[in-house]
């Protein structure tokens, strides 16, 4: 018989002492799929522009599960039923909800993997890990793919005041030392309640609420989608791009197993649901593989894929220049002539050197899901609603910018 773990206890710089409630969390935790996680920055490229950006997607896992169970202490006191079966299952869900991430968060997913999101990957690593420990994934299964009766849980892993989004927040602005994205999680977590199966904070939580939406545009535009980390992304998008470019002509190319799976073949969605091979593959995947292959690549002697990963390798990043329009076709062109005969190479293989990103984002979108006010008579409105001391609806606008990445030649 399995001895029970002896009580597990994480030491965590953001919100302190961590507890591991019971052995099957413990089980998951200590599984290789889990332990991946350890390996990928929860922030990616970040660091290029934030040095102490360097924290991990299982420092983060552990937080919003750490705060998952403030969350049903909080739900219990409140009078709501959710039973140990249940709180174990949801716990298990913000433990995993990241699982499926690549190596520098969604780089993966825009050059070597196609048709498939972390999402989808998220979701088949938990059935492959419900398989091993014998279905006791299934109600976090149902959970995480919103067909559990008890609706309010999925919101605690996904919605607009979820558990992943108050831990992100405020790890990610501890590790950045971007003050503006502080977070009151513990006073908002003390003001959630539940009103027909719907999530909740009380009207005393209104302004930490405000203070949240805040918080989160600031870091998205201060941090996410800083101009730095937006050209890192794109510069080793396009590597991987080039790399796979060549490995589709035969050309041989230094890279883990794992690596050289994904760039010698075309992986999509249907690769992974046929076989498992796909899966495997990607379960050894990490942020190592990338850097350790982009060191190497540098030597290359195709010059396109050497420049872009000696200058990444090395911090001389694409240039960015932030429009509300496309970069028009003759600004665009000036720069392929000068990449052509700089590098004497023809116009396919001077696109790798520029490129047009689109990012937009809202800070609240009520068709998503809503941030409901309940108020001292019972009633609820959606914070749009209830807010008086900001323009909430501001919030909602989409924003968005055009970068136009580029190189520029010494």
């Amino acid at each position: 018989m399995k001895k029970p773990n002896k009580l597990k206890i994480i030491n965590d710089p953001v919100f302190g002492f961590i507890n591991i409630p019971n052995d099957f969390l413990y089980d998951i935790i200590q599984h290789p799929y889990f332990q991946r996680l350890h390996r990928i920055k929860q922030l990616g490229i970040s660091s290029y522009v934030y040095p102490g950006a360097q924290h991990t997607r299982m420092q983060h896992s552990l937080g919003a599960m750490h705060l998952m169970g403030e969350a049903i202490t909080q739900l219990r006191q409140q009078g709501h039923d959710i039973s140990p079966v249940e709180a174990e299952a949801v716990r298990a869900c913000i433990l995993l909800h990241d699982i499926g991430h690549g190596p520098f968060s969604h780089a993966l997913e825009n050059s070597l993997v196609h048709g498939i999101s972390h999402e989808e990957i998220s979701l088949l690593m938990m059935q492959q890990l419900n398989a091993e420990f014998g279905g006791k994934l299934n109600i976090a299964l149902e959970i995480f793919t919103n067909v559990y009766p008890k609706r309010f849980l999925r919101q605690l892993v996904s919605g607009q005041l979820d558990m992943d989004r108050l831990d992100y927040l405020s790890r990610d602005s501890f590790f950045s030392g971007v003050s503006e994205g502080i977070v009151g999680s513990a006073r908002i977590i003390k003001m959630l309640n539940i009103h027909n199966d719907q999530l909740v904070v009380d009207i005393k939580g209104i302004y930490s609420v405000e203070k949240f939406l805040v918080a989160r545009r600031l870091m998205y535009w201060q941090v996410y989608l800083h101009k730095t980390s937006v050209a890192a992304e794109k510069m080793l998008v396009n590597i991987l791009k080039r790399a796979k470019e060549l490995a589709a002509r035969g050309e041989s190319l230094f890279a883990s197993p794992a690596l050289h799976y994904f760039l010698y073949q075309n992986i999509d969605k249907k690769s992974f649901e046929k076989s498992k091979e796909a899966l495997e593959n990607f379960a050894m995947l990490d942020d190592s593989d990338l850097v350790c292959a982009i060191k190497v690549w540098g030597n290359h002697q195709d010059i396109v894929l050497a420049t872009l990963c000696k200058d990444f390798t090395n911090r001389r990043l694409f240039k960015v220049e932030i429009n509300t329009e496309p970069t028009d076709i003759i600004t665009q062109s000036q720069y392929l002539e000068q990449y052509k005969r700089y590098f004497n190479i023809d116009d396919h293989d001077a696109q790798y050197f520029m490129g047009d990103e689109v990012v937009s984002t809202d800070t609240y979108s009520p068709e998503d899901d809503n941030i409901n006010i309940l108020f001292k008579d019972g009633t609820v409105k959606d914070i749009v609603d209830a807010s008086d001391m900001l323009n909430i609806t501001v919030l909602t606008k989409q924003v968005e910018k055009h970068f136009f990445c580029y190189y520029k030649i010494q």
